[in-house]
């Protein structure tokens, strides 16, 4: 009981994440509280991830781990939403960036990559018990599928999904602040707080598998996967 408790606070939280987004969309601001809600939003997300790594290492159990990581997603996904929200729908307000490249190719991309951000969920969800964004820790280290050729599918499949929008609608405004402001925010978040969570929870299991899997790009498995889980 108290586990489908804790499952359904998370769900309820990340439902009043996903309200807030929208009403973020709906507002009427100036450029300079746009600028600030784009950069700002993604700037916080450093130093939040900094505390909630200190927090994994000083203490880290179990229990440590779950509260660190809703520490660290709720907000991450709450800035970082708010921030790609404003820059999307603020995009037409910056004159001069418009890119030259046909909208139905930007379209194309984001269904593919769209797709693909939902095959790594499901993959995560299939092979590894767990759901994206601290709703449900993984209770397997996934290490098939598209986890076979990299460790971060989902954090790939969504910064392509972000550059398809940014061609989709035309701006290199949304482009800059996907490379300058996403990408390093994200990277950051894996890198420093996701990879050590990991090694806490599975070990010599993830180790391993750091050790043979790249982290990002993808390449081809040398050979079958044979990792015991525990």
């Amino acid at each position: 009981m108290k586990h489908l408790l804790e499952a359904f606070s998370r769900v309820v939280l990340f439902a009043l994440i996903l309200l807030l987004w929208i009403w973020v969309i709906d507002q009427r601001f100036s450029s300079r509280v746009n600028l600030s809600i784009i950069v700002g939003g993604m700037l916080l997300v450093f130093p939040l991830v900094w505390i909630g790594r200190r927090m994994l290492d000083k203490n880290p159990t179990s229990g440590r781990i779950v509260s660190a990581t809703m520490f660290v997603h709720c907000p991450v996904i709450c800035l970082s939403g708010v921030s790609v929200a404003r820059a999307m729908v603020t995009h037409k307000e910056w004159p001069g960036w418009a890119i030259p490249i046909p909208t139905e190719l930007g379209l194309g991309l984001v269904i593919v990559t769209g797709a693909a951000s939902l095959f790594a969920v499901a993959n995560l969800a299939l092979k590894g018990f767990g759901a994206p964004f601290a709703i449900a820790l993984s209770r397997r280290l996934t290490t098939d599928w598209m986890y076979a050729w990299t460790r971060n599918p989902m954090v790939l499949a969504t910064l392509l999904l972000f550059v398809s929008l940014g061609i989709w609608i035309q701006s290199g405004f949304f482009l800059l602040g996907v490379l300058f402001l996403v990408v390093p925010a994200l990277l950051f978040v894996v890198i420093m707080f996701e990879e050590r969570e990991l090694e806490i929870r599975f070990g010599g299991s993830y180790m391993e598998n750091k050790s043979r899997t790249p982290m990002l790009f993808p390449r081809k498995p040398k050979r079958r996967n044979t990792i015991q889980f525990r």
